[in-house]
């Protein structure tokens, strides 16, 4: 098994979770905020838009089963990447999409993947492609939020869900 972690950052965080935990080949997710210019903030300090922190969940990955421009696309499905600051109901810096690289090597291969989407659209694509400064945990609450309150609100279509589940089948 080849372990790689990229973090991925659509909106509310809970969706995007849920959603990447359904894909063969990711071994763990955690919820957490990317990029925070305040250590270790709160959800409320991150709510009030002054820790620069965007909801961003970190997708450990078998590299062996599941390839990064596949979870690219399929995490491109469950954005609107021309949106800045917003998707679905939610508003603020802190729902910017985005993606954060630990491995430079994963820098060229994220480009291609946004350059390649950004061809679909005629509208620019605002997803930020950087490395990762930082990473801390949200509140626990906040952890495999969807499968302990399976009604909570989601900015992402259900049916995509069923489409991480039929890859999850297909095996990619």
């Amino acid at each position: 098994m080849t372990e790689k972690t990229i973090y991925l950052a659509g909106g509310c965080f809970w969706g995007t979770e849920h959603f990447m935990k359904l894909v063969a080949g990711v071994t763990d997710t955690e919820v957490g905020f990317a990029n925070s210019i305040v250590p270790n903030p709160s959800y409320k300090e991150v709510c009030t838009g002054t820790t620069n922190a965007a909801e961003t969940v970190k997708v450990v990955y078998d590299a062996d089963t599941v390839s990064l421009p596949f979870l690219l696309d399929l995490y491109f499905k469950t954005i609107d990447p021309t949106s800045l600051n917003k998707q679905g109901g939610d508003q603020g810096t802190q729902y910017r999409t985005g993606i954060y690289y630990t491995d430079p090597a994963d820098k060229q291969v994220i480009e291609e993947a946004v350059a390649g989407l950004a061809q679909e659209y005629s509208k620019p694509i605002v997803i930020e492609v950087m490395p990762l400064k930082n990473f801390y945990d949200a509140e626990q609450y906040h952890q495999d939020y969807l499968d302990n309150n399976p009604g909570g609100y989601c900015h992402i279509d259900p049916s995509l869900f069923k489409l991480a589940r039929n890859a999850r089948e297909r095996g990619r």
